[in-house]
């Protein structure tokens, strides 16, 4: 028989990470870190530790596949072979795809894609270390790297999970939370716009439980979203400071 799971919530209320139910992990960010790139950022998020860089928009190769009235999104999802404890293999897997897809879909809203006609904008996520919730993380990072590039945006999106674990419905699922809990719902938001950009959800919730993780995840979102700020404000008031 196999071991059954620790509890993922102890007697005080607090999870394996010492976190109360509606506490964010750790988050660092950071934008302009890659030289080769038109616009890059690096997000701590928890463990997690994602790379977001993003060429263009240029012209798009192959060619047949630009569009007359605006710009083609591609994005593409790679975890590392070392992000994960058992080394993965670098090929990218069905859920590296799925993953890929779902970024450009969170995104391309908050994107004025009609501005650049018959050229592509890649934005390409390395995901160095996993522990649960890369999609959120991965969108928030990649949103980052595009406000860096100077493409114009209606609205940075934050994106941030909520979920079921020990009956109990909580913020921002770390990795052993994500695989023996209840549920995950990741959502991905332009707060600005009150908008939503990205919503799913994997497990069984009631309508209730449902509704209290949304805004959860929601107000998880805003928080990201003050960081998001703050990340672009740092690097234009170190370059005014050199400047000056």
């Amino acid at each position: 028989m196999s071991q059954k799971p620790e509890k993922l919530i102890d007697k005080k209320g607090l999870r394996l990470d010492g976190r109360k139910p509606g506490e964010l992990r750790s988050i660092q960010m950071e934008v302009g870190i890659l030289s080769n790139a038109d616009g890059s950022a690096y997000i701590q998020h928890g463990k997690n530790k994602i790379l977001a860089g993003v060429y263009g928009p240029r012209e798009l190769h192959p060619k047949h596949l630009a569009l007359p009235d605006r710009t083609v999104l591609r994005c593409r999802y790679h975890m590392a072979p070392f992000s994960v404890q058992e080394r993965k293999s670098p090929a990218p897997s069905r859920r590296d795809i799925e993953l890929s897809k779902v970024i450009t879909e969170s995104l391309e809203p908050s994107i004025f894609l009609e501005y650049y006609p018959r050229t592509g904008i890649d934005v390409f996520v390395e995901v160095l270390q996993a522990d649960g919730g890369t999609r959120c993380a991965s969108i928030t990072a990649a949103s980052l790297a595009l406000a860096d590039a100077g493409i114009p945006m209606r609205d940075l999106v934050a994106a941030c999970a909520a979920g079921k674990i020990d009956d109990t419905v909580v913020l921002d699922l770390m990795d052993t939370e994500d695989k023996i809990g209840e549920a995950d719902v990741p959502v991905a938001f332009m707060p600005n716009l009150n908008a939503i950009t990205l919503l799913q959800m994997d497990g069984i919730l009631t309508l209730e439980e449902i509704e209290k993780a949304l805004n959860l995840a929601l107000k998880g979102c805003g928080k990201i979203y003050t960081l998001q700020k703050e990340a672009l404000k740092a690097k234009y008031a170190s370059v005014k400071e050199i400047t000056e």
